[in-house]
C-alpha cells in the first residue's frame, strides 16, 4: 500500500481539547479514527481516548497484516469501545458516565470501509469531487433528511450539535456501517470533528483539499477553522489521508512495503494537559493514563 497521511488537533477556543485522533497500519491494512469527547472536566477526553485506544490496540492484534472482515472489525470494536467508557465509569465511580462520537475508518485491498456514532464526520473525495459523506446522528440532521428544514437553517439550528446517538451512556449505540467504496489513486479521505466541518462548508473542503498537497491543505484547514471559530470555537481536529498515487507527491508518502511481517505502525494525540490550564496535575494524568490502559486490557479480554 501507498499513501499520504496526516493527522492535526487544536484546542480551539475551550478550555481543554477532548478530541483524540489516531492511524495505524500494517503491510496490508489502514485504519483511521476521530472521536469528540463530550462532558466536564477530563472525562470526555477519557471517553475519545478510551474509544481510540481501543480501536487501534484490536487492530494491531487482529491486522496480521490485515484483517478478516473490516466492516465485522468497526461495528465489533466500536461498540467494545462503549461498554469499556461505562465500565470505566463505573470503575472510577463517576457521577455521570462520558460520552464521545467516534467516526473510523479502514483501507485495506484498494476498498474504504467506514463506521461512525454521533457526529463526527468522513468525506471521500475523488478528483475534487466529494462522491460519499457520512450523516450525522442529531435530531437536526435528522430533520433535514425529513425535509423539515434546510440544510442552510440547520447551520444556525440552536440544537445542532446535540447528538442522539454516541458511545458512552445507558442506550446501545447504533453503529451505522457504509457499503464499501473502491479507492482511485489520489482519492482523499477526510474524517473530522464539528470544529472542522462546522466552520468549513463542503465547497470549502474539496477546494482546499484539491488546490494543495495533503500537508498544506490541513495546515489551511486548522488555520481557517480556528480562525473563524474564535473565541469560543470548538476542539478541531482531522485525519486526513490521499491514496495510492497523489497529484501532487509528498515527500512525505507511506508505503507500508517498508514494514516488516507482523510490524504496525500507530500515531496516536497524546492524553497530555495543554500549556496554560493545568486542569489536572502530572500524577493525575498518569494515574488515568494506566486506568485507560486497564480498561483497554479488561476490553481486549471479552
Amino acid at each position: 500500500m501507498k499513501f499520504t497521511i496526516y493527522q492535526a488537533s487544536r484546542q480551539g477556543g475551550r478550555k481543554n481539547n477532548q478530541d483524540r485522533v489516531a492511524y495505524s497500519y500494517s503491510r496490508e491494512a489502514l485504519l483511521m479514527v476521530v472521536a469528540d469527547g463530550m462532558g466536564g472536566h477530563m472525562h470526555g477526553e477519557l471517553a475519545a481516548q478510551i474509544a481510540v485506544q481501543t480501536l487501534t490496540d484490536q487492530f494491531q492484534k487482529l491486522a496480521k497484516p490485515r484483517l478478516a472482515d473490516p466492516l465485522g472489525f468497526l461495528a465489533d470494536t466500536i461498540s467494545r469501545a462503549h461498554f469499556g467508557i461505562n465500565d470505566y465509569a463505573v470503575e472510577q465511580d463517576l457521577l455521570e458516565i462520558p460520552h464521545t462520537t467516534i467516526v473510523a475508518a479502514v483501507v485495506q485491498d484498494n476498498t474504504a470501509y467506514w463506521a461512525h456514532v454521533g457526529d463526527s464526520r468522513l468525506y471521500l473525495f475523488s478528483d475534487g469531487e466529494l462522491i460519499a459523506r457520512t450523516e450525522d446522528h442529531t435530531a437536526v440532521a435528522q430533520m433535514v433528511r425529513d425535509g423539515i428544514i434546510s440544510e442552510e437553517e440547520a447551520g444556525n439550528h440552536p440544537e445542532r450539535n446535540r447528538v442522539s446517538n454516541c458511545l458512552g451512556g445507558y442506550s446501545t449505540p447504533q453503529v451505522e456501517c457504509n457499503a464499501p467504496i473502491p479507492l482511485r489513486d489520489a482519492d482523499t479521505m477526510l474524517l473530522c470533528t464539528d470544529g472542522i466541518w462546522g466552520m468549513i462548508n463542503v465547497h470549502e473542503l474539496s477546494a482546499l483539499l484539491h488546490a494543495y498537497t495533503l500537508e498544506d491543505a490541513v495546515r489551511h484547514l486548522m488555520d481557517h477553522a480556528e480562525f473563524r471559530g474564535g473565541e469560543h470555537g470548538d476542539n478541531l481536529s482531522l485525519v486526513a489521508m490521499t491514496w495510492g498515487e497523489a497529484r501532487m507527491p509528498s515527500k512525505d508518502s507511506i508505503s507500508t512495503l517498508a514494514l516488516p511481517d507482523g510490524g504496525v505502525t500507530t500515531q496516536i494525540n497524546a492524553l497530555r494537559p495543554l500549556p496554560g490550564t493545568p486542569i489536572v496535575s502530572d500524577d493525575e494524568i498518569e494515574r488515568a493514563i494506566a486506568e485507560i490502559q486497564q480498561a483497554i486490557k479488561n476490553i481486549s479480554s471479552k
